[in-house]
C-alpha cells in the first residue's frame, strides 16, 4: 500500500512519520511555520492536559476533538519528543517549549526522525483525482497513484480546492487571532502598559473574554483580546472588523491609566484588525461532518484522510493549534 502526505508543515510531517509515506511539499522548505512560531522558540503544546478542558480552548472543533485527544493528547507529545531527547519545560501560563527555547531543536527531531522517508520538495502539483480504489496526482507534469492520501496543507486555497474537488464542502477561511485597531481610543498615548486582569467582551454578543489586555499605539491587544478575536472570528468578519467593545479594566492599574479612565468600564469602536504575522491561523477549512474522527478519514472519499489546518478547527493561542496538528496527523497516520 502507497500513502502520500501532501504538505511539509507541523502535521505533513507527523502524519508522515508515523505511517511511513512518500510526503510532497511544494515549496522548497519544510516546517515553516513551526521554525518562526512562539517568536522562534515554538510553543509545541499545552499542559492543559485534561480533554474535557483542553476542548474549551478551541472556538471550532472542540467538540470533536474530545476523542482524539484521548488517543493523543499534550501528554503523549510531550512524552514523544523527551522520549527523542527534546527536553520540554512549563512555563507559569501553561504553555510548553523546548528548554532550548529554540524552534530549530523541534525541527531537528522531527527531521531526524523523518530522515529514512522520501520527501520530495518544489513539487508542483496539479489536479488529484479518485480513480476507483486509488488516486491519482499530478506531480510536475506525471502521474503519481498511491492507495491512501493525507492532505495537510494547513490554510492553502489550492488545499482547499483539492478537499472540494473530492467532493468535501469548505467553510470560508476567515482570520482568527488578531489584535483590535481603535483608532479613536484615548489611550493609545499609553502604548506599551498592560493591565493583567480584564474583562473584554463585543456588547451584544455572546463573546466575552478575561485575561490580560495590552495598550498598543493602534488599539488593544493581549492575550485577552487575542482569545476574544479567536471566539468571534467570523462574527467581526461579517461586520467587516468595526464593533463596539467593551472592556472593564480591574484595579489595580498603573496610575498613568488611572489618570485618563473616569470610569472602569469603558466602550471603545473597533475599526480594523492587525494579524500577528508568527500565528496567521485560518477560521474556516473542511467541514468537521463530513471527517470520522476516529481516523481523519474521509466520510465521502474513501482513502482521503485529513490533518491539522486544512479542517475547520482552530484554536487559541498557548500550543492548542500545534496540539490540533500533532493529534490529528497521528490519527490519519494510523
Amino acid at each position: 500500500m502507497k500513502t502520500v502526505v501532501i504538505g511539509g508543515g507541523a502535521a505533513g510531517i507527523f502524519a508522515a512519520i508515523h505511517c511511513k509515506a512518500l510526503l510532497l511539499e511544494r515549496s522548497s522548505h519544510l516546517l515553516t511555520k513551526v521554525r518562526i512560531s512562539g517568536g522562534g522558540r515554538c510553543n509545541v503544546t499545552t499542559s492543559t492536559f485534561d480533554p474535557k478542558l483542553l476542548i474549551q480552548n478551541y472556538p471550532r472543533g472542540g467538540r470533536e476533538l474530545l476523542g482524539p485527544f484521548h488517543h493523543f493528547g499534550p501528554q503523549d507529545t510531550v512524552r514523544w519528543f523527551e522520549s527523542r531527547g527534546v527536553p520540554l519545560k512549563t512555563e507559569s501560563d501553561g504553555r510548553i517549549f523546548p528548554q532550548s527555547n529554540n524552534s530549530q531543536t523541534i525541527i531537528d527531531c522531527l527531521m531526524r526522525e523523518a530522515s529514512n522517508l522520501e520527501i520530495r520538495l518544489q513539487q508542483k502539483i496539479g489536479a488529484i483525482r479518485k480513480v476507483e480504489n486509488h488516486f491519482e496526482i499530478e506531480v510536475n507534469d506525471e502521474i503519481l497513484c498511491c492507495d491512501k492520501l493525507i492532505l495537510a496543507t494547513g490554510s492553502s486555497k489550492q488545499g482547499y480546492a483539492w478537499a472540494e474537488s473530492l467532493g468535501h464542502t469548505i467553510q470560508s477561511p476567515v482570520p482568527s487571532l488578531f489584535t483590535f485597531n481603535v483608532p479613536d481610543s484615548p489611550l493609545k498615548e499609553l502604548s506599551g502598559i498592560a493591565v493583567p486582569d480584564c474583562k473584554v467582551l463585543l456588547p451584544g454578543t455572546k463573546f466575552v473574554q478575561e485575561g490580560p489586555v495590552l495598550i498598543t499605539h493602534f488599539g488593544f491587544s493581549g492575550p485577552a483580546i487575542i482569545k476574544l478575536s479567536a471566539w468571534a472570528a467570523r462574527y467581526l468578519f461579517e461586520k467587516q472588523y468595526k464593533a463596539p467593545l467593551q472592556i472593564e479594566w480591574t484595579p489595580p492599574f498603573p496610575k498613568r491609566l488611572r489618570r485618563v479612565l473616569t470610569e472602569v468600564i469603558q466602550n471603545y469602536q473597533i475599526d480594523g484588525k492587525t494579524t500577528h504575522k508568527e500565528e496567521f491561523v485560518t477560521c474556516g477549512g473542511v467541514t468537521l461532518k463530513e471527517v470520522d474522527f476516529r481516523n481523519m478519514g474521509s466520510r465521502i472519499c474513501p482513502g482521503l484522510h485529513f490533518a491539522g489546518e486544512i479542517l475547520d478547527i482552530d484554536g487559541v493561542t498557548g500550543g492548542f493549534n500545534f496540539q490540533n496538528a500533532w493529534t490529528t496527523a497521528f490519527l490519519a497516520a494510523k
